[in-house]
């Protein structure tokens, strides 16, 4: 099995670019991964996610493990080949669901006991069985399991907790085994604590990963605390190792991460927001239901090549939302996905070419105008 491996090949600040190579493909960074909880993206076509730009999707160990099963997802060929996905995936480690999920949960130094939100049944998650699962999955990029606390949080309930997820990584490191093609991230805890996060990369170092996550971000801090937070915690991380910051986000939260030195996010919002008639565009967000669009016969963005754009009006994306039709997510979706991979696009060259700063100011001002004109 080939090797994988992490080429840093240009820096503009803290903003980097590289790529990520692994047997079944290059990612290239900065890297935005959509989302496919349950072994699809939602509304799109695999080969559709790949023309949009994507190199990687992220697949969800606690959704999977429920249903369909990991033990079935393995005896059916493994992931890629169930959801007919031949690149690189990267599964979470069940841990923030379990999180998010937790008046279901049952937590002790061994592990999570947990309800399923599906079926009410009982299921008992540690290091060593997120590893296993991630395994049976087959994904390339496979992440330590981690407790992360809601924020805020108090001081020693952060500690505390970030000090389990560092004895849990070593755990998940000891039961990861020697894979070769596959690497495991490690997840930076600490809450917004510098000592603390500190104290956690170095335990994270001291196990050695193939790449590291910032973990415990947006979860609720918002956007100047969690800025704040990367503008120190990239940097107790190995700059010659990929570095993964989970669950974001909004367009501005992914450059304001890149500028600080994040080089892997993802995020459902581009899907989400299709689903429910929010379309992102380079002038802001737009909301395709409001009556304003109902007789536009112009696209959501004149200079987006996607099918969204380059086919329909928003006077016709009004009306298939309004109808409840669904190719409205389908085309929303595609378009929300191209126009980020556009910004990644964007930002990678930008760095390579020493030009991130008024790349990033260009980003800014655009937004800054707002929709275009009501007709």
């Amino acid at each position: 099995m080939a090797q994988t491996s992490f080429d840093l090949q240009a820096q503009d600040g803290q903003a980097r670019t590289g790529v990520i190579h692994t047997p079944r493909g290059d990612i290239r960074t900065p890297a935005f991964m959509p989302v496919g909880t349950a072994a699809t993206v939602k509304g799109m076509l695999p080969g559709s996610v790949r023309e949009t730009g994507a190199d990687i999707l992220l697949g969800n160990t606690y959704h999977l493990m429920l249903r369909p099963g990991a033990e079935r997802i393995n005896r059916l060929g493994g992931l890629h080949k169930f959801m007919n996905w031949d690149r690189p995936i990267l599964t979470d480690s069940g841990g923030f669901q379990v999180m998010s999920l937790s008046d279901l949960r049952k937590l002790t130094e061994e592990g999570v006991t947990f309800k399923s939100h599906i079926d009410g049944s009982k299921h008992h998650l540690t290091p060593e069985r997120s590893m296993e699962i991630q395994k049976l999955l087959g994904s390339d990029i496979v992440m330590a399991f981690d407790e992360c606390p809601a924020l805020p949080a108090d001081r020693d309930r952060i500690a505390e907790s970030m000090r389990l997820s560092m004895r849990w990584a070593q755990r998940s490191r000891d039961a990861f085994g020697d894979r070769p093609g596959h690497m495991l991230f490690g997840i930076m805890q600490g809450g917004l604590e510098s000592d603390l996060r500190e104290e956690s990369a170095k335990a994270l170092i001291d196990i050695g990963f193939d790449g590291y996550a910032v973990g415990g971000l947006a979860v609720g801090e918002g956007q100047e605390a969690m800025f704040s937070c990367l503008d120190y915690a990239p940097e107790y991380l190995p700059k010659d190792k990929p570095r993964y910051l989970m669950g974001v986000g909004k367009p501005d939260d992914i450059v304001g991460a890149v500028k600080r030195g994040i080089d892997m996010m993802d995020c459902v919002l581009p899907s989400r927001s299709g689903r429910t008639g929010q379309a992102w565009t380079r002038r802001g967000q737009i909301n395709i239901k409001n009556a304003r669009h109902a007789d536009d016969p112009r696209p959501i963005d004149e200079h987006c090549t996607c099918p969204a754009c380059s086919g329909y009006s928003r006077a016709y994306l009004h009306h298939v939302f309004r109808s409840h039709e669904m190719i409205s997510g389908m085309l929303l979706t595609w378009h929300n996905l191209h126009y980020f991979q556009e910004i990644m696009q964007g930002m990678r060259d930008a760095i390579a070419e020493g030009r991130f700063d008024a790349w990033e100011a260009d980003f800014h001002a655009q937004r800054a105008l707002g929709d275009i004109e009501q007709l």
